[in-house]
């Protein structure tokens, strides 16, 4: 029997969680040449690297001193907080992460909330101790009042500190006295983490991930809870309802390093994937064939947010993309589907069209995005939250939500969320900075970070986490201002964009191809405004001075794709090929649009 260790990585986003994994890679293979390549291994989406965020829980594992040691890196953003609790199933204790600088943040005691309940042993790691104006000795304070809290029992608050910096590459049981390498960290989780009980009996593994292969389709990954599991044996799949499956296990593969190689059988308290199991979901048990006893299911958060997602229709389409057509995108969806949990897809009102259902704007913005550099045309309606009925009454999604920012900006926060019907819970000063608690209904957060980051001169830092459903708050203010819409198909031309700068501001600069029905900018009034933006100046032969000066235009305001789709109003869309982004009106002809609003207003 080999000796194992499991343990689950809990930190807020941006803690240098993916970091450590990669040097608890390194130094396991004593691999000095990769070192010098500093790349880093798991966040290996190109998105995951340019947000700095891991969205994708995955599986490493290495072996120290003859113990395999399974390391689960879990996303640390609450809109993939579906991937958590499953992941934390499979741990026996759990590390948690925290900055030196900011200390313990929301998402940290989401996560670490669950594993106190869940009974896992935790082990303190304080990084970034290399940072100016950095404060160990308080955060470790903060972590065990905050465990303290949330009703740890004594040997979990008896946990062991260690502190370090994973991008310099050393851990230590001092901060004030830096090491070679992180030996201090895989020495006190082989001494504190407590290896898997083995329980013999019939097999039994409770699937708490899964991946997708192109090749076998979907491979179920779990812990062994109970027995072996071998390749070749025949097994029942328990699911919900009592409902029981024959099946057989194709092949077993277990988790070397950063891939997987196959084996005949898996011992009791190790992780491993199966291949073959069909139809399986997140929750089902692997059992016995003769007499199966299911675990008990996990839960999946549900969706809090839909969005219309619907191919490209714009005078534009099939220019840029690859893929632009309803088949694409259904097929596209379906595959996503396969591995993204919380994600739900049904057919939208047009032929053409699917309501696709998630945790909120980030995890939708992310599969776009995703989808755009695959080379997919699509265009994208206005977020909605989803509202339940509980107990006869209206109910919506409320989140916990947290600001940390510079004193003098305080009042300016405050008024920007209330007016979104957040309430103010908690408020403290930390040194220079002061900690607002909230909360706000889900509706209220889209647009509120860009605007926040605004006021706050990019100072304030957002986090939220969902907390439950309320009853309806009521009506929020949207965005006042109507669009600037253009008349015309052509290009954008510097002398009519001049003459109209007095009516709002362009999302668009001179010498860029537009349709008619685009939205080019906004407003200064309430309501919309057609403008004709391709107009050129008449040319005479007769001069005059100061009638032809420079034209000087104000840069264009340019949105990221979660800024647009909380920007737009309902009868607008956000059109998303692989080189450009267009915000534009449903209906693209004036006269039809005039026509439409005058059949509602009737």
């Amino acid at each position: 029997m080999q000796d194992i260790r499991n343990i689950a990585i809990i930190a807020h986003v941006d803690h240098g969680k993916t970091t450590i994994v990669d040097r608890m890679i390194y130094q396991a293979r004593q691999a000095r040449e990769q070192e010098k390549l500093g790349e880093l291994i798991l966040d290996n989406n190109d998105l995951e690297r340019e947000r700095g965020i891991t969205i994708l829980a995955k599986n490493v594992s290495v072996v120290y001193k003859g113990v395999k040691i399974n390391v689960i890196d879990t996303p640390g953003h609450s809109d993939f907080g579906g991937e958590v609790e499953r992941v934390l199933n499979m741990a026996d204790g759990v590390i948690l992460l925290v900055d030196a600088f900011e200390g313990c943040m929301p998402q940290t005691r989401f996560v670490l909330q669950k594993a106190i309940e869940m009974g896992k042993k935790p082990v303190l790691v304080i990084n970034k101790v290399d940072k100016q104006n950095c404060r160990p000795d308080e955060v470790q304070e903060e972590v065990f009042d905050l465990m303290f809290s949330l009703g740890a029992t004594e040997d979990q608050l008896d946990f062991r500190t260690i502190y370090g910096s994973a991008k310099q590459g050393w851990m230590s049981y001092d901060w004030k006295q830096p090491t070679e390498d992180i030996t201090a960290l895989l020495d006190t989780i082989l001494e504190e983490i407590p290896a898997p009980e083995v329980v013999e009996g019939t097999p039994q593994m409770l699937i708490s991930s899964l991946e997708y292969s192109p090749y076998v389709g979907r491979i179920a990954v779990g812990r062994v809870t109970r027995g072996t599991l071998q390749a070749g044996m025949n097994i029942t799949l328990c699911k919900r309802y009592d409902i029981m499956q024959k099946q057989k296990i194709k092949e077993l593969m277990i988790f070397d390093g950063l891939g997987k190689s196959k084996v005949d059988s898996v011992q009791c308290g190790d992780i491993c994937a199966v291949v073959g199991v069909e139809g399986f979901e997140i929750g089902d048990t692997v059992a016995d064939f003769e007499n199966p006893e299911a675990l008990p299911p996990i839960e999946v958060d549900e969706p809090t947010m839909s969005m219309l997602f619907c191919i490209n229709n714009s005078p534009f389409f099939g220019k840029e993309g690859k893929f632009v057509t309803s088949r694409h995108l259904k097929e596209r969806l379906e595959k996503e589907l396969e591995k993204n949990l919380a994600l739900r897809v049904k057919p939208g009102p047009n032929a053409d069209s699917f309501v696709v259902y998630g945790r909120g704007v980030l995890h939708l913005s992310v599969l776009i995005e995703t989808m755009r550099r695959e080379g997919f045309e699509l265009q994208v309606g206005q977020p909605k939250v989803l509202d339940k009925m509980i107990g006869g009454q209206r109910c919506e999604p409320i989140e916990n939500l947290t600001i940390d920012l510079p004193e003098e900006f305080v009042g300016r926060a405050i008024e920007m969320v209330t007016r979104r019907k957040g309430a103010l819970i908690q408020m403290e000063g930390r040194g220079d900075r002061t900690h607002l608690e909230f909360d706000i209904p889900s509706r209220g957060l889209m647009g509120l970070r860009s605007n926040l980051l605004t006021a706050t001169q990019g100072e304030a830092v957002v986090a939220h986490r969902l907390k439950g459903y309320e009853p309806y708050k009521g009506d929020i203010e949207r965005r006042t201002n109507g669009s600037l819409v253009s008349l015309e198909t052509g290009v954008s031309v510097a002398y009519s964009m001049d003459k109209l700068q007095d009516r709002g501001r362009f999302f668009i600069e001179p010498g860029v191809d537009i349709y008619e029905g685009q939205v080019v900018g906004e407003h200064t009034r309430e309501r919309d405004l057609n403008i004709n933006i391709c107009k050129t100046k008449k040319l005479t032969n007769m001069r005059a001075s100061g009638s032809d000066d420079k034209v000087m235009l104000p840069p264009p305001i340019v949105f990221s794709l979660e800024e647009a789709l909380e920007y737009i109003q309902e009868d607008e869309l956000v059109e998303v090929t692989p080189k450009s982004m267009r915000l534009r009106k449903i209906i693209l002809n004036e006269i039809e649009r005039k026509r439409k609003s005058s059949d509602i207003n009737c």
